[in-house]
């Protein structure tokens, strides 16, 4: 098994998957007071500060901020992989208590399995459901060709680029039918090209699936051209300082000069708090 997957993230599934019946758009996203303190050499290390986040159904959400500011834990305790120190988690107002088939969380790196090709990696939450060989075959060549890799069903990861890779890895996700994609620097290691052909991607996926994605990025013009909202993140211990509502028009581009201008406005602001961050620690 590929780092960052765990057997229970694969095994456990709903009846909507079991019965084959995908449904449309996301749920709504309640982080009440979360804060999360690590032990660490010998000293507890605060890691994030009490977040309180209220995410949309179907809403687009980009958390950005320096590395190591809470935001990748943030996502891992919206996931189930982590356990808050304090404060809760709601989704469709029921409280998280551990992994869930409603929640999916992406990672900078596919995570694929090397020995299963594309179509097997795609389908393989479907098999471990039980669903019947016609519906599972069904589903996963819709969502294979949703992420424009028919003709690739019988190739294997280290026959795909890292674009595709990650291609196979949504596909792997939404699949199982999610309520909210947690994306962490899915787009991270790739090159600029790869990475805007995937942001217009995602941005297709998302509007004709509706649904709750939060996704972290370093990249602000990234942040930009895909959210609804950007929230940004103090340094460690992290806490959301600022929030921007995107009203631009969709698609975006990253040569707009709207975009740009809204992207140049949040990197200031980011710069400010890390600024800040810095005379607090040079005073204290």
């Amino acid at each position: 098994m590929s780092k960052g997957q765990r057997v229970e993230d694969i095994q456990v599934v709903s009846q909507d998957v079991r019965t084959g019946n995908q449904r449309f758009g996301g749920v709504p996203l309640h982080v009440s007071g979360v804060s999360k303190t690590f032990a660490g050499q010998g000293r507890m290390v605060e890691a994030l500060r009490p977040v309180d986040l209220d995410v949309a159904a179907g809403e687009f959400v980009c958390l950005v901020g320096p590395s190591g500011c809470g935001k990748s834990t943030l996502l891992s305790i919206i996931a189930g992989l982590e356990t808050a120190s304090s404060g809760s988690i709601e989704v469709s107002g029921c409280q998280v208590s551990g992994p869930g088939i409603d929640r999916v969380l992406l990672f900078q790196e596919a995570a694929l399995f090397p020995w299963l090709d594309v179509q097997r990696n795609v389908e393989f939450g479907l098999r471990q459901a039980g669903i019947a060989p016609q519906k599972r075959a069904e589903l996963t060549q819709k969502f294979i060709e949703l992420v424009h890799l028919q003709g690739f069903e019988r190739s294997y990861v280290h026959q795909l680029s890292g674009g595709m890779r990650q291609r196979v890895a949504i596909a792997r996700a939404l699949v199982i039918d999610p309520a909210i994609l947690l994306m962490d620097e899915p787009f991270g290691a790739l090159d600029a090209l790869t990475r805007d052909r995937l942001h217009a991607e995602l941005e297709t996926i998302w509007a004709n699936t509706g649904k709750t994605v939060v996704f972290v990025t370093h990249n602000v013009q990234e942040a930009v051209a895909l959210a609804d909202r950007v929230l940004v993140f103090s340094p460690r211990p992290g806490r959301i300082t600022h929030e921007f509502r995107i009203d631009l028009p969709r698609p975006r581009s990253l040569e707009d000069h709207d975009l740009m201008n809204e992207s140049s406005r949040i990197l200031h602001v980011l710069k400010g708090v890390m600024d800040e961050h810095e005379r607090e620690q040079t005073n204290g």
